[in-house]
């Protein structure tokens, strides 16, 4: 997945947080709802403007950065 075309970080919204390009709906904001137990319909039901394709690109994002955090220097 392109998560480039899904996600951006602009430094006047959101303080500079990643978001889904051309909403202010920051990918933490995903994760965290899956994290207190919403299904993706759940999340997807709550934003409209989501898909379940931005609730992946979120669980995506989130793994490669973990990957960068535990990759060794």
């Amino acid at each position: 997945m392109d998560l480039t075309s899904m996600i951006e970080t602009r430094a006047g919204v959101r303080s500079g947080k990643p978001c889904f390009i051309g909403t202010r709906i920051a990918v933490y904001d995903v994760l965290d709802y899956l994290a207190s137990g919403m299904t993706s319909e759940q999340v997807v039901s709550d934003f409209p403007e989501l898909t379940g394709e931005h609730v992946r690109a979120a669980i995506e994002f989130a793994a490669m950065r973990e990957r960068r955090l535990a990759a060794p220097a």
